[in-house]
Order: C-alpha cells, then structure tokens, then sequence
C-alpha cells in the first residue's frame, strides 16, 4: 500500500512538474502566431486567435539576424570546445595524479561553485577589461566572452568530469606506466577514449548554456553591435516603453531550433555507465 502511494505521489509530482514547464512554452509558441497592439491577451490563451506569420517574418527581416547567429555559433562552438579540453584535463589531475594540496585545492573549486555567478561579473569585467593591447582590452570581443565563458566554468565542468574519472579501473593507467608512458599517454590513449560518454554529456550541456546565455553576454559584447550573440539581439526587440511580444516570442522560437535539433541527435549520446566494465580481469 505504501509503494503504491509513493507511486501515485511521484507521478503526481511528475504530472505536476511536467505541466509547469510546457504550459510556458506552450504559450509562448501559440502567441508568436498572433499580432499584439503591444498586450498580451488577458485572460491568457494557449492557442491563437488566428495564425499569422508575420512576427515570424518580421524577425527574420532583421538586418543583425544572420550576423548574431553566426556569433552565436562562433562563441558556442569555441567555448565547447576549450571548455571540454580544459575540464578534461583539470578532471584528469584531480582524479589520478596524487600532488600536494590536491584535496584542498578541490575544496576550493567545490566552494566556488556555491557563489552566484553574477556575483562575480565586475571583477571579471574588470580583469577581461586589463587583457589586450587596447583601452578596453578584450571587452565587446568575442574571445573575451569565449575566456569568461571557459574560465567560470572550470570549477563546475571538473567537478562534473572528476568522479566519473575516479572510477575507471586504476589496473588500465598502471598498465600504461609499466609500458612507459607517462600521464599525457595514459590521459590520451586511456582515460579520454573512456571517459568520451561524459565528456559529450559536458560539451551538449556546455552548448545549451553558451547558445542560451543573455546576462555575460550582454555586459561584455553590448556596447559592441557587431559581435552581438542572438540572445543579445532577442532583447533588442523588447521596446523602451511598449513591445510587440510576439516579435520576442517567435525570435526566441527560432533561437531554440538548434538546440532542440542537438537534443533530438544526441538524445543517447549521455553517460553510459560500465563502459569500462571487464577491461580488468577479476
């Protein structure tokens, strides 16, 4: 009796959480249909009055359109990137080489990942603002934005990436060492191949929260029109004093294809626990 209270509590709860997050969206796709004089629809609606294009046409009409998708895809692919090479390698120090002060040091990226991120965007401001050869140094620079983006997630990415490290067989990089390889040998040809599952789990989720970042990318590239990222572009829409919401709504519909695209081919590319199962005889 219990366990089937505790069933019918968890779909409850799934039920629930489930019509919380799609109702939004909902609305948001049924009202990128509609044309606004400026105010939404009260009560709201899920469905449209009547289906017109034109927010859709409007939005791909705009001139910073292409430009700021190809920003967007600039920036998203270079910070995957880094950010996947780097974490890896932090994961890998943290995991299988015993230096001094290793668990200290950890502390202290398990710390830094309980402050908030925005917290930090002034002294970051202020330390892109000191790198380059100009005045404003990398700020309103997409490298900028790719260091801030690669550098803020360093913490987080390794802690990610630490644990599943840990629990390859320690017999596989004791075998590579008795062969004479160092650490970059057993990283490369032993704990990359195995640890690619995770490491693909962290670039999808890296691509997700890059493509879909608004705040950082805002502070650095604002002032900057020609190395806005769509984000960026989606809040230039919004009017100082009125806006015509359906032109937010469809922009933002547009801007999340490629990640639903991603998701959809990607879908079983997450962790795959076991993978290293039975490299090790018993």
């Amino acid at each position: 009796m219990n366990r089937r209270a505790g069933r019918l509590v968890f779909m409850l709860t799934l039920i629930t959480s489930t019509f919380v997050f799609i109702v939004p969206f909902l609305f948001m796709v049924g009202n990128s249909f509609e044309e606004f004089s400026y105010v939404l629809p009260n009560p709201p609606r899920l469905l449209p009055s009547r289906v017109s294009f034109a927010a859709y046409s409007h939005v791909l009409s705009q001139s910073d359109l292409p430009r700021s998708a190809l920003n967007s895809v600039i920036i998203t692919s270079a910070a995957t990137l880094f950010t996947a090479l780097i974490a890896s390698l932090s994961a890998y120090g943290f995991a299988r080489i015993d230096f001094w002060g290793r668990e200290p040091l950890f502390r202290v990226y398990l710390a830094a990942l309980m402050i908030p991120g925005f917290l930090g965007i002034i002294p970051q401001f202020l330390v892109l603002q000191s790198m380059g050869a100009s005045s404003s140094g990398l700020i309103g620079t997409k490298a900028g934005l790719v260091l801030l983006y690669v550098g803020a997630g360093v913490c987080g990415n390794t802690f990610f990436l630490r644990g599943y490290m840990q629990a390859l067989p320690k017999e596989l990089e004791e075998a590579v060492l008795i062969d004479g390889g160092g650490h970059m040998t057993t990283f490369l040809r032993v704990m990359l191949p195995l640890a690619l599952p995770s490491i693909g789990t962290l670039a999808i989720f890296c691509l997700q929260g890059t493509w879909e970042e608004f705040f950082s990318a805002k502070v650095i590239l604002g002032g900057v029109q020609k190395n806005i990222t769509l984000p960026v572009m989606i809040q230039s829409l919004k009017g100082a004093h009125l806006t015509r919401w359906e032109w937010i709504f469809a922009a933002s519909i547009l801007a999340q294809i490629p990640m639903i695209i991603l998701f959809g081919f990607f879908q079983k590319r997450f962790v795959v626990a076991g993978i290293a199962e039975g490299a090790v005889k018993g």
